[in-house]
């Protein structure tokens, strides 16, 4: 393998995590300014690094299997599931700042429950986030050696 089969893997699982990163950031923010988004980060920062970090691994390893052996739809819903599970799971930190708006939304019984169980919802992310690497892992693990055994 050489390094450009990592560089382009890696350079979209960088991009990937710091957009992930961005968005919770961007939407703290929004919702309730920027001191609010830092102190949130620095709170939970064990839970979202990893949740980000997790993601860009997903991907990174999607592009390298796609790379090997074109399209990988299936490979492709678990990181887009996985990434959805990790982006609500850290937006939910702040979810009960929404409170205010929520009854002109509809939606203070879900800001309730989001704020009650922020902490599960961080785990159930990273669940999440592991899983999709064990499954996009499996695959290019297995697409790797079916790819030897052609060329060699």
């Amino acid at each position: 393998m050489s390094s450009s089969d990592i560089q382009r893997p890696a350079l979209f699982g960088g991009l990937a995590s710091s957009i992930l990163l961005a968005a919770y950031f961007v939407i703290l923010t929004l919702v309730s300014g920027w001191a609010f988004a830092l102190e949130q980060f620095s709170g939970f920062w064990y839970f979202i690094v990893p949740l980000t970090l997790g993601f860009g691994i997903q991907v990174g390893l999607f592009v390298r299997l796609r790379d090997l052996v074109g399209a990988a739809r299936r490979s492709g819903v678990m990181v887009a599931t996985s990434g959805t599970t990790s982006t609500a799971a850290m937006i939910s930190c702040c979810a009960h700042y929404l409170a205010n708006a929520a009854p002109v939304l509809g939606a203070t019984g879900l800001v309730a429950f989001a704020a009650q169980f922020q902490t599960e919802l961080f785990w159930v992310g990273l669940l999440f986030n592991a899983a999709g690497v064990v499954f996009v892992g499996t695959k290019l693990m297995k697409a790797t050696r079916e790819h030897a055994q052609c060329t060699s």
